[in-house]
């Protein structure tokens, strides 16, 4: 029997079968929880929309399938920066458990700033993300207290891959 299920949003330009996110899928078997990794490189390939690919349509996704898995039960969102962004903004909508985000961007254009509901949430970042000031992040995890690990590491957190699938069984243990 599932503790619960767990879907896991991959970055912009990735793909499911990315490092980080099959890491945490691993971490989620191992812990009982069922887990699915979406594939938005279709959306992503959109630069017509935006150069971040058409983020609306990625968000619109994920919510109508975590939608149709928070009817079921128990439900955790995860993702690495584009994909953490959409899984922290989907927490607004559908009712989840507890939110797990790598690298978060706290803007995104013209979409909304970083929110997410008032549950357990996890963040890593990286010290030196070239991307997405660690400031930013530390701010944003500090006004909702989350458990915040800040890694010695770039945007793509290639260097801590273990450090994260240990902050995210840490996450699931603690639901």
């Amino acid at each position: 029997m599932s503790r619960g299920h767990c879907i896991l949003s991959h970055g912009f330009e990735s793909g499911p079968d990315a490092t980080k996110v099959t890491a945490l899928a691993e971490v989620a078997e191992r812990l009982g929880w069922t887990h699915e990794r979406p594939d938005y490189s279709d959306l992503d390939a959109r630069r017509e929309i935006s150069p971040v690919g058409d983020v609306p349509a990625r968000l619109q996704r994920l919510v109508q399938r975590a939608g149709e898995m928070a009817a079921r039960g128990p439900l955790v969102l995860g993702g690495s920066s584009l994909g953490a962004y959409i899984s922290a903004i989907t927490s607004l909508q559908v009712p989840v458990k507890g939110l797990f985000l790598m690298v978060p961007p706290t803007t995104m254009g013209p979409m909304p700033a970083l929110d997410a509901a008032a549950v357990p949430i996890s963040v890593v970042h990286a010290w030196h993300d070239e991307i997405i000031p660690a400031e930013e992040v530390i701010r944003w995890a500090g006004q909702r207290s989350a458990r915040l690990l800040m890694v010695n590491d770039s945007h793509r957190l290639m260097r801590n891959v273990e450090a994260s699938a240990q902050a995210f069984e840490t996450l699931l243990r603690s639901l």
